[in-house]
């Protein structure tokens, strides 16, 4: 209980917001609130979208130009670890929405104007310093599993991986850790960027609310956790053009669970 009281006084509001039971109806809610977020303004919610998929080529090409192939599945899977910045127009898209504001692409921007922004921008850099650990991880993993030898090739770097016990010990390994990264940020910021779009509160209060979220409710977001996942699995493939649906959708969704966990202010 002290350390709840130290991390709220850390905001700029005197008490924790009130956090809610939710159940799969409400993840399923979120969901098609998101796809008519998306549905709604398909053209300049596509454009956002593309931006995730065109800084995945981009990544892919560069693990290809500099040799270091076997990053390429961390570097993708790291991903999910930025999701949720990732998402921040979106989630001002849906607000605005939510609140019959007027929703041009130009408005997913005025996240860069909100009143938290220094908030946003400290929960940001935890979030880029947690990816590039685990880029670290992976990394670590596969040198203590094949040395520091590059790969030859994508064909020989596939054999090594599927075909040898060092590939096996790498694949379960780095999965196994990779979940944990996963499931940290999920504890982290399932509501935590939509919170501080919302209400002025610091990154402290923030994320306990998140973690709260997830403690009042570990089945759906542990279920949320796995939708999110596979949907951007899906969506990865063919070359993650199938990311400039499923990441607008998510992002919206997002923002439509925020509003069926965290009970808003009253006026």
């Amino acid at each position: 209980m002290a350390a709840q009281h130290t991390l709220a006084n850390a905001g700029s509001d005197v008490d924790l917001p009130v956090v809610r039971r939710i159940g799969v109806a409400d993840l399923r809610a979120a969901l098609v609130a998101g796809y008519a977020d998306f549905a709604a303004r398909p053209t300049h919610i596509v454009f956002l979208g593309l931006i995730y998929p065109l800084i995945g080529l981009v990544l892919t090409r560069l693990v290809f130009g500099y040799d270091i192939l076997p990053l390429l599945f961390p570097l993708a899977a790291g991903f999910v670890l930025i999701g949720p910045l990732a998402a921040l127009g979106l989630y001002e898209l849906s607000r605005r929405r939510e609140a019959g504001l007027d929703v041009r692409l130009r408005h997913a921007f005025d996240v860069l104007r909100s009143p938290s922004i220094g908030a946003i921008a400290a929960l940001a850099g935890l979030l880029l310093v947690i990816f590039f650990v685990w880029i670290a991880a992976a990394d670590a993993i596969y040198v203590a599993a094949f040395g520091h030898a590059p790969a030859a090739s994508m064909s020989g770097f596939l054999s090594q991986v599927f075909q040898t016990s060092e590939g096996v010990m790498l694949i379960i390994l780095g999965n196994g850790i990779g979940f944990l990264f996963a499931l940290l940020v999920l504890v982290l910021t399932v509501v935590s960027f939509p919170l501080l779009l919302d209400r002025q509160v610091s990154p402290a209060v923030a994320i306990l609310t998140s973690v709260r979220a997830v403690v009042a409710n570990p089945g759906p977001m542990a279920l949320w956790g796995l939708i999110v996942a596979g949907l951007l699995v899906l969506g990865s493939i063919p070359l993650f053009l199938g990311l400039a649906i499923v990441v607008p959708v998510l992002g919206h969704a997002t923002w439509h669970l925020y509003r069926r966990v965290v009970e808003p202010v009253a006026h």
